[in-house]
Formats: structure tokens, C-alpha cells, sequence
């Protein structure tokens, strides 16, 4: 069996800290079995290594969460969608992935699962049980259900029709969100939460784009991946199938989606720099290098990131994404694949040059594609650690109090030795991620090309 890791999101209800490149499932705030502090997708991934699955589990995810993945996971099996467009057209293009270039049989199973919620490792082993539920039930499709703990409207639920010969149950329909009362009727009635598992063979899924007149290889779908519909998995292949069965999980699950649900879960009540006095049930996370000091608050989730500043009633947070709909601004914390960076200053001079400061670091073994920039120049300002900068066709050693101006059209990386932590100022009239052209990805490439002594 495969397993596809669905990561999405744009992080909008846990703002500031989370962005369109840090969604929820990147943020360090869980505790780790070390007593430090580990992303959901961090812990995820190690329950799965302790059911035996990680082996055979590809991650499916936008190109602008292919950097933190790899930051956070390291080099993992990877599946980029060319753009966001729900949870179908995600799965479809990850199952054909899996055929057409994994080389997986028409009879392979795949089991789809989110990665953004908070489960115990019970819930993985029940995953893995998903094949032969498949194979026992003769079902098309095979869905993890949760035993409810309340009469919420948050979740879809799953009428139950009958029980399987063993522990398995049959699928009679799906309501989703309901209100309360219909919530606690279903519940009487033994449905479960529908928690966004499934289970189906590989033919399966390419009979359902048959069907519909989508393509069913990888390449097409790939190409015609933004014309496919923008909707949910569960509206456009699960109420549209009528041979379902479905596993019962009884443990903990939680969608970890508002602060205040979060907060139950975090490593500590304070995070950074700081401290609180007097308060009871507030949580307080600090990314800045400034002190944040909260007293006599109750309740409340502060939050301090480069991006903003949220100070809420925890109760409040649920309507967070409603509130920073209009603060769109670029992100001024994003971990890469390389280490992480932090806008510290952006400005507009008189004439209109832009001008950016950050604060970057790489990880020791880490580098920088060997790049050019057209419209803007940089001055790099090392502070620590040392490592080697590819500069044209030169290799150069910096250390601390090294100080690099780089030029528009002039090709440039950097690699650290260390642990290397550098100021970057840009300058242009236009300054956006865009302005890039990469020639060379891996360091022994480059370093091959500066010593052939050609020139690009």
C-alpha cells in the first residue's frame, strides 16, 4: 500500500505565525519526545516510521511548501501540484503519479491521508489496516471514521447502514456539517466524523477521471491540472460512490485549526524571549528577538512574529481568518530547504530604489543554488560561521566580518561549512522573488564549472 501525505492550506487561522509558506502543520509549538519542540508534520512523520508506512508514503504539496518540507523532513518522496485547487485534483494527480512514474500496478492501493491533524499512533496503526479492509469488504472505497466525542457542526459525518463480518462497517450516506441537534441525532445513530481517509486501488480512482472525462495519465493531468474543477475530494468522488466501507477509530483526533485549540496542545504556555506573570491559561509565542512580557491576561493567545501582532480571547480566535483577510503582504519569516530567513527592515527611497534587509542563516552542509539577479544588487555581511562563496567563475572562502557585493547579472551561491548566519541588503527599483535565474543546483556542479574556467 502507498500512502499520500496531503499537505495544504494557506494558514490564514493561525495568523501571524503561519502564512501561504507556513501552513499550521510547519509550526514548532508541539512538544517532542526529546522535551524539544517538533512541527505536526514532524510528528506525523515519526508515527508513521513507528507503524512501519514512512517507507512507502509520498508527500503531495504546492511547489511554495517544497522548501519547508524539506527543511523540516529532509529529502522525502515528493509530489508538487503546479497550483492549489482542493483536495481532488490533489489526489488524482498524486494517484496517476504513482502509476505513471513510480510504476505502480492498476491494483495497487493507495491511502490518502491529511497531515494536518493531531492524532495518537493508534490512529496510524488503523491505517495501515486499510488494504486488507479494502480486499475483506470488496468495497470501491474504504474511509477512516472517528467515534465523535461531541454534537459538533465543525465536522461531515458518516451514516453507518450495517457491520461487516469483522471490523468493518458499511457507508449509507454522508451529511456534512450539521447543525447540533441533527449532530447529536447522527451520533445516537452511531455515525462517525468523516476525518478526509480514504482507501481505493489505483484503477479506481483512473475509472472515476474516465468517467468524468478528465485525463488519466500524469502527464496530461499535470498539463491540465488548473482547468480540473476546485472542489473537495469527498463532493466529487465520495457521495458519488455507492460501494463504501469504513473503519471505526476510537482515540484521539483533533483538527488543530484555531489557537485555541492548538494552545491545548502546545510544549509550553510561553515560546521565545520573555515571560509571563499572573495569568492563567494564556499562551504566549514570541519569534521576535525583542522581549514580550504579558501580565494579569487571562485566557488569551499572544502571538509576535515579523508579520504581526495578534493579542486575542482565546474563544476569539475562531474568527481570526475573517478579521486579516486583507493583510496580504509578502511573508517576513520563511524556512527553505537551505536554513530559514527574516525580513528585518523594507524601504522606499525618494528616487524609488526598494531596499530589503534580511536576516539569513544556512544550515552547515547547506548552500544556495548558483544564481543571477537582473534587477536588483545584494550586499552580503557575514556574522557568523564561515564556508565558500562562488563568485562568477571564482571559489572564495568568507569568515566573520566578510563583506560581498554582488551585482545585477553577476552569478553568485554559497555554501556553509558551518553554520552561517549573513545580513543581506537588496537594492532595485523593483524588488520580488521572481528576479532569479538559476544555472547550477548542486555545489559539485558548480564548483566543476568555476574550475573548467568557462564563463556563462
Amino acid at each position: 500500500m502507498k500512502l499520500i501525505l496531503l499537505s495544504g492550506g494557506s494558514g490564514k487561522r493561525l495568523w501571524p505565525m503561519s502564512n501561504d509558506s507556513r501552513s499550521k502543520q510547519f509550526l514548532k509549538v508541539l512538544p517532542a519526545p526529546d522535551g524539544g519542540r517538533v512541527s505536526m508534520l514532524q510528528r506525523v512523520w515519526r508515527q508513521l516510521g513507528a507503524v512501519g508506512l514512512r517507507s512507502n508514503t509520498f508527500i503531495c504539496a504546492s511547489k511554495a511548501q517544497w522548501e519547508v518540507i524539506s527543511s523540516q523532513l529532509g529529502d522525502v518522496p515528493f509530489i508538487q501540484e503546479p497550483s492549489r485547487r482542493d483536495t481532488f485534483p490533489a489526489i488524482a494527480l498524486a494517484t496517476l503519479y504513482l502509476r505513471d512514474v513510480v510504476g505502480c500496478p492498476d491494483d495497487e492501493v493507495v491511502a490518502v491521508v491529511p497531515v494536518d491533524h493531531y492524532v495518537e499512533d493508534a490512529y496510524f496503526a488503523h491505517i495501515a489496516q486499510l488494504e486488507s479492509t479494502l480486499h475483506a469488504s470488496g468495497a470501491d472505497l474504504v474511509l477512516l471514521g472517528v467515534q465523535p466525542t461531541e454534537p459538533t457542526s465543525k465536522f461531515g459525518y458518516m451514516r453507518i447502514e450495517s457491520k461487516g463480518e469483522a471490523d468493518w462497517l458499511k457507508v449509507a450516506s454522508f451529511v456534512e456539517k450539521p447543525p447540533q441537534k441533527q449532530a447529536e441525532q447522527l451520533i445516537a445513530e452511531g455515525a462517525l466524523w468523516n476525518c478526509g481517509v480514504f482507501c481505493f486501488r489505483l484503477s479506481f480512482l483512473r475509472s472515476v477521471l474516465a468517467n468524468k472525462g478528465y485525463p488519466t495519465t500524469y502527464k496530461a493531468l499535470h498539463e491540465q491540472f488548473d482547468a480540473l474543477p476546485k472542489r473537495s475530494f469527498d463532493y466529487e468522488v465520495v457521495e458519488q460512490t455507492r460501494s463504501i466501507a469504513a473503519r471505526a477509530y476510537e482515540g484521539t483526533w483533533k483538527d488543530l485549526g484555531t489557537w485555541e485549540s492548538l494552545s491545548q496542545e502546545m510544549a509550553s504556555t510561553f515560546a521565545g524571549n520573555g515571560d509571563a506573570v499572573d495569568c492563567t491559561n494564556t499562551h504566549v509565542v514570541n519569534e521576535l528577538d525583542i522581549p514580550v512580557v504579558v501580565m494579569g491576561v487571562h485566557n488569551a493567545m499572544v502571538v509576535t512574529t515579523p508579520d504581526g501582532i495578534l493579542v486575542a480571547d482565546k474563544q476569539s480566535t475562531s474568527r481570526l481568518k475573517d478579521v486579516i483577510g486583507h493583510y496580504d503582504g509578502r511573508p517576513m519569516y520563511e524556512e527553505r530547504r537551505w536554513g530559514w530567513y527574516r525580513v528585518l527592515d523594507v524601504q522606499k527611497l525618494e528616487d524609488g530604489t526598494e531596499v530589503l534587509t534580511k536576516s539569513v542563516e544556512l544550515h552547515a552542509g547547506q548552500h544556495l543554488s548558483y544564481q543571477k539577479h537582473v534587477k536588483r544588487s545584494e550586499t552580503w555581511t557575514i556574522l557568523e560561521g564561515n564556508g565558500e562563496l562562488a563568485l562568477d567563475n571564482r571559489i572564495i572562502t568568507v569568515v566573520p566580518g566578510d563583506v560581498i557585493r554582488i551585482y545585477p547579472e553577476q552569478w553568485h551561491a554559497l555554501r556553509a561549512a558551518t553554520r552561517l548566519r549573513f545580513i543581506e541588503v537588496q537594492r532595485g527599483l523593483e524588488l520580488v522573488d521572481e528576479d532569479v535565474v538559476r544555472r547550477f543546483l548542486a555545489w559539485e556542479d558548480i564548483v566543476s564549472y568555476c574550475r573548467s574556467g568557462l564563463s556563462l
